[in-house]
C-alpha cells in the first residue's frame, strides 16, 4: 500500500495526558491501575473487586458550552484527548492544504456513551416511561455518538464513520482511513478512538469470567485476567506528496475475521496469523525486519496462549514483543489506538517497553515476548488488536 504520514498523533490513559505521561511511566515501569473506585449508579451496591485504569479529571472536564448537548463521561474524555500534542494544529494544517471536505473522521469505540445510558435508565420518570430531562438527547445515545461529537468539535466534514468492532475497533480505523484516502475520498483523516468505564463494561466483562482481582499480569504462566481501562487518543494521516517521506508512515494494515466464537479466538490462532501476515505483506516487509510488536496481551490465559503461539509461528527469536496492559489496563475500543502510539513511540523514542507485573512466563510463550524493556533503535514497529468474534487488525508503522 502507499504509505500514509503520520502527522501527530496522541494517547490519554490513566498513566497521564499525552505522549511524554505515556513515555515516562512506560520508562519507570510504573502503572496506572488502581483499585476499583468507580461508584456504581445502583444504590447501596459496591463497586467490584477489581483494578482498574481510570482517567484522573474527567469529573471536573465538563464539555465548553457548545459542545453541551453531546455532555458524557466519553465525549469528555474524547475532547480532553484532542487537545494533546499538536493534533489540533496538525488537523488545522490539513484544512488548510485540503479543506474541512477532504479529511475524513475515522474514529473507535466498544461502548460509546453507554455511560450516559445507563444513568439515564437508573433515573427514569414519568413511571419509567422517559429519560430525565437532562439526558433526553437521542443522539446520544447511539454508537455513533462519537464519530459525531468529533465532526462537530473539529469542524471537519469529510466521511464521518465510527468502527465498533469491540477491541480491534480503533486500530481498525487507520485500514479504514487508508482505504478512503487510496479510492481518493479524502486527503487526510482524523483517526482515533475513547472508550471509558462504565457499569456495561466492569460486570460484563466479569459475568464472562475474565476480569482479575488483581493488577493484570500477561503472559505470566499465573495470569488469572484482565483489569479494564480507560483511554482515548487520536492520529492524523495524511496522503505524501510525490517523493516524499515523513518522520513517521503508516505502511500497512492487516485484517481478518475468524469468526470463531462470539468471545473466544481461533485456537490455533489463524485469525492473528493471517492479520499480521498480511500487514506486513502490505508494508513490503519480512518478520525479520520487525523490531518491536505491541501484542494485544490481554492477560486471560487462552488469549494470551493462542497469541503467542500466533508469534512463534511468524516471528524470529530476534523480535522484541510485549502486552503493555499492564500500565493502562484493557482499554477497549480504544486499545488500538493506546498501543498504537506506544508502538509509535518506540520509533520515535527508542525504548521498547517489556510487560509490567509478569514475573514467571508461560512455558507457551516463545522468546520473542519479553517481560524486560529494551533501548534501542528500530525501523519497523506493529500493533495487535484482536476483537470479540475474531475481529482482527494489525498495524505496521514505520520510521524511515
Amino acid at each position: 500500500m502507499p504509505p500514509l504520514a503520520i502527522r501527530a498523533y496522541t494517547a490519554t490513559t490513566a498513566l497521564g495526558r499525552g505522549l511524554d505521561a505515556q513515555a515516562s511511566a512506560l520508562r519507570e515501569r510504573r502503572s496506572g491501575l488502581r483499585r476499583n473506585d468507580l461508584t456504581p449508579l445502583a444504590a447501596g451496591e459496591a463497586p467490584l473487586d477489581c483494578w482498574i485504569g481510570r482517567v484522573a479529571g474527567l469529573e471536573d472536564a465538563a464539555l465548553p458550552a457548545g459542545l453541551s448537548q453531546w455532555e458524557s463521561r466519553n465525549n469528555r474524555l474524547a475532547w480532553l484527548s484532542l487537545q494533546q500534542d499538536g493534533v489540533r494544529d496538525a488537523l488545522a494544517a490539513a484544512v488548510a492544504r485540503h479543506g474541512a471536505e477532504r479529511v475524513a473522521v475515522i474514529v473507535g469505540t466498544s461502548t460509546s456513551s453507554i455511560g450516559a445510558t445507563e444513568e439515564a435508565y437508573s433515573r427514569l420518570r414519568n413511571d419509567g416511561r422517559e429519560f430525565p430531562e437532562d439526558l433526553a438527547r437521542p443522539t446520544l445515545h447511539t454508537p455513533h455518538s462519537l464519530g459525531a461529537f468529533v465532526a462537530e468539535a473539529t469542524g471537519l466534514r469529510g466521511p464521518c464513520v465510527t468502527v465498533a468492532t469491540a477491541c480491534s475497533s480503533s486500530a481498525k480505523v487507520f485500514a479504514q482511513a487508508a482505504r478512503l484516502i487510496a479510492a481518493g475520498l479524502a486527503d487526510a483523516a482524523l483517526v482515533g478512538g475513547v472508550d471509558t468505564l462504565c457499569g456495561s463494561v466492569l460486570f460484563g466483562f466479569n459475568s464472562l469470567q475474565l476480569v482479575s482481582n488483581a493488577p493484570c499480569r500477561p503472559f505470566d504462566a499465573e495470569r488469572i485476567g484482565l483489569s479494564l481501562g480507560e483511554a482515548g487518543g487520536y492520529a492524523v494521516l495524511e496522503r505524501l506528496d510525490d517523493g516524499e517521506r515523513a518522520a513517521l508512515e503508516l505502511r500497512g494494515y492487516g485484517e481478518s475475521s475468524d469468526a470463531h466464537h462470539m468471545s473466544s479466538p481461533h485456537p490455533d490462532g489463524l485469525g492473528a496469523r493471517l492479520a499480521m501476515r498480511d500487514a506486513m505483506t502490505r508494508a513490503g516487509i519480512d518478520a525479520a525486519e520487525v523490531g518491536y510488536l505491541n501484542l494485544h496481551g490481554t492477560a486471560t490465559p487462552a488469549n494470551d496462549k493462542i497469541e503467542a503461539l500466533a508469534i512463534a509461528a511468524l516471528f524470529p527469536d530476534t523480535l522484541h514483543a510485549s502486552s503493555t496492559k499492564g500500565w493502562t489496563g484493557h482499554t477497549l475500543g480504544a486499545a488500538g489506538i493506546v498501543e498504537s502510539a506506544f508502538a509509535l513511540l518506540a520509533l520515535e523514542r527508542e525504548h521498547l517497553p517489556g510487560t509490567l507485573n509478569s514475573v514467571v512466563p508461560d512455558p507457551a510463550n516463545g522468546p520473542q515476548i519479553r517481560f524486560d524493556s529494551a533501548d534501542t533503535r528500530i525501523r519497523y514497529a506493529m500493533n495487535n488488536s484482536f476483537g470479540f468474534g475474531g475481529n482482527n487488525c494489525s498495524l505496521v508503522f514505520a520510521r524511515p
